[in-house]
């Protein structure tokens, strides 16, 4: 097991499932040599269809572990405006300064624009937005250099219609994650967004995959492979000169 400080420390949120992006992103960068912190809150996972992953958590540990990093996992409730500080002590404590924060969390319940409530409204916007905000903001008042090295990567969708809360919601997020791209250049904290499109993390039914194949000019699904090798060049040095930029790593679906 490598010792304190001799890796880089990363947060990745929303680590619940092992088929997700943020477990995918998590294994990736701690192959790519970092030291690896994650939370997760198993009441979302467990309202949505898919249910919980008993798995999701061991799994990315292992992974992990195996290659070469240490690990800890935080259960936290991002609607709580307290939670993201908290969050921040926890992984402090246990493996150091956080370098890089990838922030693949979400609240995303389907609704359209008549239908959605203003409490389902309001638990996205504090989850996908104000929790976004805050965890930027714990970054950075907790970085402590050097300059040059910190990270910001947030996962972002551009799927609105009929999706109004969780559109808008990470709209909010985009704007929010692209202004820290000025907001810390005086820490030298590089932030961007990722648009992943249409990724297989069983969320799709199989008419719905269909579609998505046949729109997609490389003839396939996203895999959450995909998304991660993105986010983990944007967390390396040689992804440092990339700053304030809304990427998509979509095999060509917006094009």
């Amino acid at each position: 097991m490598p010792q304190a400080g001799s890796r880089p420390v990363v947060l990745v949120t929303g680590v619940g499932r092992t088929a997700g992006i943020g477990a995918a992103c998590a294994v990736a960068l701690a192959a790519a040599g970092w030291d690896v912190a994650v939370s997760w809150w198993s009441g979302y996972d467990a309202r949505m269809p898919w249910g919980a992953d008993p798995d999701g958590v061991p799994g990315v540990e292992r992974a992990v572990v195996d290659a070469g990093g240490r690990f800890v996992a935080v259960e936290a409730d991002l609607e709580r405006p307290r939670t993201p500080s908290e969050l921040f002590d926890t992984v402090t404590t246990a493996l150091g300064p956080v370098t890089a924060l990838v922030l693949s969390h979400c609240e995303s319940v389907d609704s359209d624009l008549r239908s959605t409530t203003v409490e389902s409204f309001d638990r996205h916007m504090a989850v996908n937005a104000r929790a976004t905000w805050l965890l930027v903001k714990e970054h950075a008042e907790r970085f402590a250099g050097p300059f040059g090295t910190g990270r910001v990567v947030a996962l972002t969708s551009d799927h609105t219609a009929h999706n109004l809360p969780y559109g808008a919601s990470k709209g909010a997020m985009d704007r929010i994650v692209l202004a820290a791209a000025r907001e810390l250049a005086d820490l030298g904290v590089t932030a961007n967004v990722v648009n992943p499109g249409p990724t297989q993390t069983g969320w799709m039914d199989d008419a719905l995959v269909t579609r998505v194949v046949e729109q997609t000019p490389l003839g396939r699904l996203g895999r959450p492979e995909d998304a991660a090798r993105l986010v983990t060049f944007l967390c390396s040095d040689a992804g440092g000169w990339v700053n304030g930029q809304l990427l998509c790593s979509d095999g060509g679906i917006h094009a």
